[in-house]
């Protein structure tokens, strides 16, 4: 156990590094941050409204649906209201008041006008899932219970707000759907309908990723770059790959690189590296390895390996 002169000093050194980090926030009354489980609380909110009955205590009703829909999206875009106001006052604390409400009600007016396309585009995603996986025994199995779908739900949300500019929200999000899924979509990847994630753990998808419709991949894919040496300079630089139409990359597989096209129609097969473009229509997989055996016993040298 500490003595007393040695807490004392832990405490003084972490009360120096509040004191001189901005990125440490004790007693700053200038900066906002957006509320972490509200804006988690606006995700349920919306798979409830987009997927009734699923996430909540909603029994048979005999309300008209536009009743039950506008009750929830009321509450709803209050509560994102406040969030996208404090996201935009952490981006630039010295708004105007008038042109902060104004840009505010901007964002959340275009997300609200989003949500129809938005839950359209995920019904397809429910249907690719469907199509492509032989054990899922129903759609409704799917929406309740796939991590990949939840992930992709997630996702879907986000990328309204990042093409907005909205500071930090979307990364919440995402990060959100990390942690209860196991998949990393970065919320600025363009992925088009159909899109499914078969058995999610482990997926990797880079901020400037574009896939395209009818696209699926298995768990431990990663679609990123190549190399982010060059830290912020490359910003705003297409680092990720492009995955065309009726694309299906398989387990564990790495498809690197902002100038890497996976053409149309390809299947790329499990665990190999992929760094440079594929035409259309092709299968690309690695030659076989050979087999490397540890000796069990009185091996000839430390660390011996015998060929197969």
């Amino acid at each position: 156990m500490l003595q007393n002169t040695e807490f004392d000093a832990v405490v003084q050194e972490i009360a120096e590094n509040y004191r001189g980090n901005r990125e440490i926030c004790y007693n700053c009354m200038d900066r906002h941050f957006p509320n972490r489980g509200a804006i988690i609380g606006i995700i349920k909110d919306l798979r409830r409204v987009l997927f009734p009955r699923y996430f909540g205590d909603d029994g048979v009703t005999n309300a008209r649906p536009e009743y039950f829909i506008g009750c929830e999206l009321d509450h709803l875009q209050d509560e994102l209201r406040s969030q996208v106001r404090e996201a935009l006052l952490f981006e630039d604390p010295i708004w105007v008041a008038a042109e902060l409400n104004e840009r505010t009600n901007q964002v959340v007016d275009a997300f609200l006008k989003k949500l129809p396309e938005i839950q359209r585009i995920l019904l397809t995603d429910v249907q690719a899932a469907f199509d492509g996986d032989p054990a899922a025994q129903s759609k409704e199995e799917i929406i309740f219970s796939y991590p990949g779908f939840f992930a992709v739900f997630v996702y879907r949300l986000a990328h309204e707000l990042y093409l907005q500019k909205v500071p930090l929200i979307p990364r919440i999000m995402s990060e959100y759907a990390h942690d209860h899924s196991g998949v990393d979509i970065n919320p600025g990847a363009d992925i088009d309908e159909y899109f499914f994630i078969d058995h999610a753990t482990g997926v990797v998808i880079g901020e400037t990723t574009k896939i395209g419709k009818h696209v699926k991949i298995y768990q431990g894919v990663t679609l990123g770059a190549l190399s982010t040496r060059a830290g912020q300079g490359l910003r705003g630089v297409k680092r990720h790959p492009t995955i065309e139409d009726n694309v299906t990359i398989y387990s564990n597989a790495s498809v690197l690189g902002g100038e890497t096209v996976i053409g149309e129609g390809s299947i790329i097969a499990g665990s190999i590296f992929v760094t440079s473009s594929v035409p259309p229509y092709s299968r690309v997989s690695a030659e076989a390895q050979k087999l490397l055996i540890r000796q069990g016993s009185e091996p000839t040298s430390p660390g011996a390996f015998e060929e197969v």
